[in-house]
């Protein structure tokens, strides 16, 4: 029997959407995945066969054979648990192939069933949404984060035995069990309005032509660098910078969200990033970690500071290579980090600042 489940996959910031094809049939007792894959993509069929026996639902003694297309596109760093156990369900009769028509499922599995949250909810739901996807099953950690995307219904769960349950009953009788996930957006930024800022410049005593220079660096999304002797104040300074800046716009804050989602940095409870971001890296931090980067490439401090600030105390300190990789970021506004498995584009549009000791 053959069944085909939609889920979606991070590339950048962006998402990408991927049919999770599964086949049961007579035959010697394997499982095979295909479709360009990495080593740990292929795990997924060891986590369901033993979260799916652990359910109650053991896995009959026939070959199944798991192709995730387009097979043309590297498979890495992506959680496809759920849509694959969801597909083997659906070959077994336990589901009905038609309930999945423009549906997405993501999640990753525990071996108990249990349906963990997986990273980069927040653009897979927005192409979900562009691509003509109804619904979006996602963990239920997940759900305020995909529940941000206005116009498509998001329904979290958590557990293999919930999602069964949720999709075998009566449509009519869906939205009982389950609740579709809401976020009041324009009540999540009336809150945060109303919150002080964590370092306010109206605390800081003195230091006028600093405090001026940055209003003119907020006002016009300047670079700045600080000189002056230890102790002066410069750190403190450039903390209060993200408190004199306008508040995010909705636009923005999707934009900034999208990359921490990515990123995996969306805390429980917090669907949205609706302060601008303020990083600080220390000078011994690393090229990837800077810029972005890594085996399974991921947003760097440039990125994680869109439309924030991003603060080099002892700029001197930094290496050379490092500040000359700033360069190419700082007039395009974006980073493009290039691998054998494709190219992948993070924004970073941030004010720079820099603070040094005088010399003497």
């Amino acid at each position: 029997m053959y069944s085909r489940v939609m889920t979606g996959a991070v590339h950048g910031v962006g998402s990408y959407l991927l049919r999770v094809e599964t086949n049961i049939s007579n035959g010697l007792p394997a499982f095979h995945m295909v479709g360009f894959m990495s080593s740990e993509v292929r795990e997924a069929g060891e986590r369901v066969r033993v979260a799916l026996k652990n359910t109650g639902i053991p896995l009959p003694a026939s070959r199944i054979t798991v192709n995730l297309a387009p097979a043309d596109i590297p498979k890495r760093g992506i959680v496809i648990d759920l849509p694959v156990a969801v597909g083997e369900l659906i070959c077994m009769e336990m589901l009905r192939q038609e309930d999945f028509e423009d549906v997405l499922v993501a999640g990753e599995l525990g071996l108990n069933g249990e349906i963990r949250p997986v990273r980069g909810v927040l653009p897979i739901v927005q192409t979900a949404k562009s691509s003509g996807i109804r619904l979006c099953i996602l963990p239920a950690d997940n759900l305020e984060e995909g529940a941000v995307v206005d116009g498509i219904k998001v329904v979290g769960v958590r557990t293999l035995n919930e999602l069964i349950m949720y999709m075998t009953a009566s449509p009519r009788k869906r939205d009982r069990l389950l609740p579709p996930g809401t976020v009041d957006v324009e009540a999540l930024f009336e809150k945060e309005s109303r919150q002080p800022a964590e370092v306010d410049m109206a605390d800081v005593r003195g230091q006028a032509v600093a405090k001026k220079a940055m209003e003119i660096a907020a006002a016009g999304f300047h670079n700045m660098l600080m000189m002056g002797p230890p102790g002066t104040g410069k750190s403190m300074l450039a903390k209060c910078m993200p408190g004199i800046m306008p508040p995010l716009t909705f636009e923005e804050s999707m934009e900034v969200s999208a990359v921490y989602s990515v990123a995996g940095l969306l805390g429980q409870g917090e669907p949205l990033v609706l302060r601008r971001p303020f990083l600080a890296p220390h000078h011994s931090i690393t090229r990837a970690a800077l810029v972005g980067g890594g085996m399974v490439p991921s947003p760097g401090q440039i990125s994680l500071a869109h439309r924030g600030v991003l603060f080099l105390d002892e700029l001197p300190e930094f290496g050379r290579e490092q500040l000359d990789l700033l360069r190419q970021p700082l007039e395009d506004h974006e980073v493009t980090i290039v691998r054998q498995s494709g190219s992948y584009r993070y924004p970073s549009r941030f004010i720079l600042l820099g603070a040094c000791n005088l010399s003497t």
